[in-house]
């Protein structure tokens, strides 16, 4: 998981938001733009988009909703890394709602503030970021992140954009992969979690993500290799755990540093972004 040093020597070095922010927006609105069909083709379906904000245990959730204009689809919750909904974020949410997801771009720290705080990961790192959000992250315990989970999960449960006959699935980046890993405990219609490059899977103590995994449950745990050199046994505490419970789990370090999958991340690694959005997709394809 990022930490505060590696905050501060990205401010110091190459992330900065002319030399960092903009070129790696760019490569990922590149990556996650839709492919024009050529001649004879179909274009994509087009895409509808509001923000949201609804009443849930601990105040009123917002967010941002992305799904097909038409139809009916299975349910996403994708939370945020430490730098919260900002553009990269949505390109991604678009990007999950063009292969026929309705997608929820939930705010972590609803209870603090609303909607986007920082521009791109270069804006959180170069002006404080990791100290303005300490306060908020405070809030997040296993108790809170599964209550959450809930409540987003029942607000998509009544939309009309989403398919309440199949089931739900979460993905969460860096400091939201335990939001993820715990969304299957959290509400019945949740059969899926993602964790990429996730930080506090594995803790002390019974109520610890990994041992809460659900027995129907599918989960992608994609780590990163620096994350894994720090704590090498999680991979092994989180099989175990896959194992005792009967889960379908995929966990895999890959070749890419931390954040590597999102686009404005300073360490973000096409190639490998690109292998674990296919491994996301075969996950979603086979539980909902």
């Amino acid at each position: 998981m990022c930490d505060e040093q590696d905050l501060a020597r990205w401010a110091r070095g190459a992330v900065s938001r002319r030399t960092f922010g903009a070129g790696a927006i760019a490569a990922g609105a590149a990556a996650c733009a839709p492919i024009e069909g050529t001649a004879g083709e179909s274009s994509p379906a087009p895409l509808a988009e509001r923000k949201v904000g609804f009443a849930i245990a601990d105040g009123t959730m917002d967010g941002e909703f992305f799904h097909p204009a038409t139809g009916r689809h299975p349910g996403v919750i994708l939370w945020p890394d430490i730098a919260g909904i900002r553009p990269a974020k949505r390109q991604m949410a678009r990007r999950l709602a063009k292969e026929g997801y309705a997608v929820l771009l939930a705010n972590p720290y609803y209870r603090d503030v609303e909607g986007q705080q920082f521009a791109d990961f270069a804006d959180f790192a170069g002006q404080g970021g990791f100290q303005k959000v300490t306060p908020w992250r405070q809030k997040f315990t296993v108790d809170t992140i599964v209550s959450d989970t809930a409540g987003c999960a029942q607000w998509l449960l009544v939309q009309d954009a989403v398919d309440g006959d199949r089931g739900m699935g979460a993905q969460g980046y860096c400091m939201t992969g335990s939001f993820a890993l715990l969304a299957p405990a959290a509400h019945a219609a949740m059969m899926a979690g993602a964790s990429f490059h996730g930080g506090g899977l594995v803790r002390e103590g019974e109520g610890s993500p990994h041992r809460m995994m659900r027995k129907d449950g599918h989960y992608l745990i994609a780590i990163a290799r620096n994350d894994d050199a720090k704590a090498p046994g999680d991979k092994i505490a989180l099989r175990e755990a896959a194992a005792a419970v009967g889960a379908e789990a995929e966990i895999e370090v890959y070749g890419g540093d931390h954040g590597w999958c999102v686009p404005d991340s300073p360490s973000y690694d096409e190639a490998e972004a690109e292998r674990a959005w296919g491994r996301l997709l075969a996950t979603y394809s086979a539980a909902l």
